[in-house]
């Protein structure tokens, strides 16, 4: 787990009060932990009526945010531009001020936090896998069987061919094609990036010494893609290819995906329950600053390769309309209706614990 932060200075909103209160009576929503998050969305919908926002960041929940920010302009004719152009370039365009959020699926470092003054929050939005999708047709049906150091050692280039009787041996009774292997990894800056290699330098010493984590790395060996979208494209299109994807993007494009040994030796397949499982292993204080990482998480149905995602929020907003616009957003965003998209999408919906720290966090920075 990371450093705790502390709550943004607070801001007031008060003459939208009435006006949010109106709302929520309209809709007669009344949900135990959502009544404040109602009340926020509401007054998000009036005061940033017509309004535009630009984000930009992490691929890995660009379908839900997507799907997210379509919804929310016809609710309330907030338009949210949104490009998914991988973490990195989120966190760069969000310490340039470029945009008025950025997205990451790797949380900001202290160094990365410092250049923008502390001017940062981390709202965690969903949950997600990254998973091991592959390209081997005579496997059939057959889903493959991988651990840490198995998939450390493809992407150090020491397993080279998937007949490898290390391999052969977390698969008994599976015929491997004496097939080459073929890498394929994130070009650019990328969240995704951070979960798997975050993943892979707890689990494999060598790993962490000659590579180690982060949104970008060195890599040994492979061909890069750009985006999520990148390399499954080339995943897709490769015979004996290997690559890390978030789960939409393997389901989507109907390929295949490994189940994953976990820290509690089970091989877990990647999906909503083993992604909840793995976070109810992250207990977080009142003061979190959410940035927090669970992968590798205790837990016979944790799947290893677990995370939350963030947007990266301003603490000190500088324009008080696009402000109040976006701390709408996200109020909304944090309701059991939106909530309820990500499960059609792969994604987790956070915990019901994490809502509510969220959920205050979030009301806390717009009074």
């Amino acid at each position: 787990m990371y450093l705790h932060g502390h709550p943004g200075p607070e801001r007031t909103m008060g003459r939208m009060v009435l006006l949010a209160m109106a709302l929520l009576a309209a809709c007669g929503t009344d949900h135990s932990a959502g009544a404040r998050s109602d009340r926020a969305a509401g007054m998000g919908a009036t005061a940033g009526n017509g309004a535009t926002l630009t984000g930009a960041g992490a691929t890995f929940p660009n379908p839900i945010y997507s799907r997210w920010f379509d919804a929310y302009a016809k609710r309330t004719g907030v338009r949210i531009n949104y490009q998914s152009i991988g973490s990195g370039g989120g966190i760069r365009q969000y310490t340039a001020g470029t945009v008025d959020f950025g997205a990451s699926d790797g949380p900001m470092t202290d160094e990365q936090i410092a250049a923008v003054h502390g001017d940062v929050l981390h709202i965690p939005t969903v949950l997600g896998a990254v998973v091991l999708t592959y390209n081997l047709p005579a496997l059939g049906g057959t889903r493959l069987r991988l651990d840490g150091q198995s998939i450390a050692d493809i992407f150090l280039g020491r397993l080279t061919r998937w007949n490898d009787s290390r391999i052969a041996a977390l698969n008994p009774g599976v015929k491997l094609p004496a097939t080459d292997i073929l890498v394929a990894h994130r070009s650019d800056g990328s969240g995704t990036t951070y979960i798997f290699t975050d993943f892979l330098a707890k689990v494999s010493p060598e790993w962490k010494r000659q590579v180690g984590s982060g949104t970008s790395v060195r890599w040994p060996v492979g061909l890069g893609g750009k985006g999520n979208e990148g390399v499954t494209q080339v995943v897709k299109q490769t015979s004996g290819a290997v690559g890390y994807v978030e789960l939409i993007y393997a389901v989507s494009n109907h390929l295949p995906y490994a189940d994953v040994k976990n820290a509690a030796g089970s091989f877990v397949t990647p999906s909503l329950a083993s992604v909840t499982a793995a976070a109810a292993a992250a207990h977080l204080a009142g003061d979190t600053d959410f940035r927090v990482s669970i992968t590798d998480a205790p837990g016979a149905e944790a799947y290893p390769i677990s995370s939350f995602t963030w947007l990266l929020v301003h603490r000190q907003p500088r324009d008080s309309a696009k402000a109040s616009a976006l701390h709408g957003f996200l109020a909304w965003m944090l309701t059991p209706e939106a909530q309820s998209v990500a499960a059609e999408l792969q994604y987790a919906p956070l915990p019901d614990d994490v809502v509510k720290l969220v959920q205050a966090r979030v009301a806390k920075s717009g009074d």
